[in-house]
Order: C-alpha cells, then structure tokens, then sequence
C-alpha cells in the first residue's frame, strides 16, 4: 500500500497529541476553524494522515473532538495499522524499547501496550517512509516515558511539530472580522 505524497515526496503521520493539543490551546474549533479545515484539506491531497489507534484513541474523549473525528474528517485518513509492513516496523520500535536500559519496566510496558497509539504512529511512518508530526521533543535521559522522538531517531523515522509542518505545507491563517 503507498501513501499518497507532497510535492517534496512528505506524507505526514500525525500523533493524538497534535489533534488534543490544538483542541485545547491554540486551534480551538472556535479560534481557529481554518486549522481543521486545513487538515480535512490537506489530507485530501494526500499530505495529512494519521492511524487507526489514534482515531480510536480521539473518539473515546467524547467531546468535539470525537465528533469531528467520526463526522468530519474522512475514515480515509486513519490507516490501519494491521498491515504486514506495519507491523514489522512496530516490532522494531517496540524491540528496540525494550532494549534500552535507560526506561522503567513501566515506561516500557507503557509503550507497548497495543492500545497506545506512539508505536503506531512511528511504525506506520517508518513502513511508508513518512514523517512523524508529534509535540513530543527528544529527552536522552528521561526515564518514566518513551518519548517519540527518542524511537524516531533510533529507528531513523523524520518528525516535526505542528508548525514545522504547516510551514512546509505553506498552509497560512487569516483572520476575519466578527
């Protein structure tokens, strides 16, 4: 299975904390529509896409984020991760956790739990050469948490914030008066 590609060959994983972040801070569905019209957009140009455990991880909220995830954005958008490719990614990112002695037997079991959508997220970039768009930064010593950006770079797996990706995406906000 190929995931269509930007211009520049970049497709765009996104991770539940880019959706929940936005929702909470700085992209309210009332502060600025424009962003999630953006994303609806811009997945259906084959730049944006996210994985099935993150949708099911968003729609248990039950609030408007869930509805915008199960009525608005297309079910297109989250892939499944139960693809044969995938899941030999997953594999490498959780073998690769569970080889670094600097994480909790918690912090590991954490990550891989099935149910936690990080591993995904990275294992599905990573299969289809795609990068990972996370708020997570990197953290070397951190021990209670497997941050994102620690697996992606072991795994050699490109990420970027929400920023960096709507920049490179040349998506832009305007405002409007009320």
């Amino acid at each position: 299975m190929n995931v269509p590609a930007t211009v520049d060959n970049t497709t765009y994983v996104l991770d539940s904390n880019i959706f929940i972040e936005a929702k909470q801070r700085y992209y309210a569905f009332d502060v600025c529509p424009g962003f999630w019209d953006a994303l609806v957009w811009q997945h259906g140009r084959g730049r944006v896409v996210s994985v099935d455990r993150v949708k099911t991880e968003l729609r248990g909220f039950g609030d408007d984020l869930s509805t915008w995830v199960t009525k608005t954005m297309p079910d297109a958008c989250f892939f499944d991760t139960d693809l044969d490719v995938v899941t030999e990614a997953y594999g490498e990112a959780i073998a690769w956790v569970m080889g670094q002695a600097q994480f909790t037997e918690a912090a590991k079991a954490e990550f891989a739990d099935a149910e936690n959508a990080d591993a995904w997220v990275i294992a599905f970039a990573k299969a289809m050469d795609a990068t990972v768009v996370t708020h997570e930064k990197p953290n070397p010593d951190i021990r209670r948490r497997v941050p994102i950006p620690n697996v992606c770079d072991a795994l050699g797996v490109p990420y970027v914030d929400t920023f960096e990706m709507l920049r490179k995406l040349e998506t832009q906000f305007s405002w409007q008066a009320p």
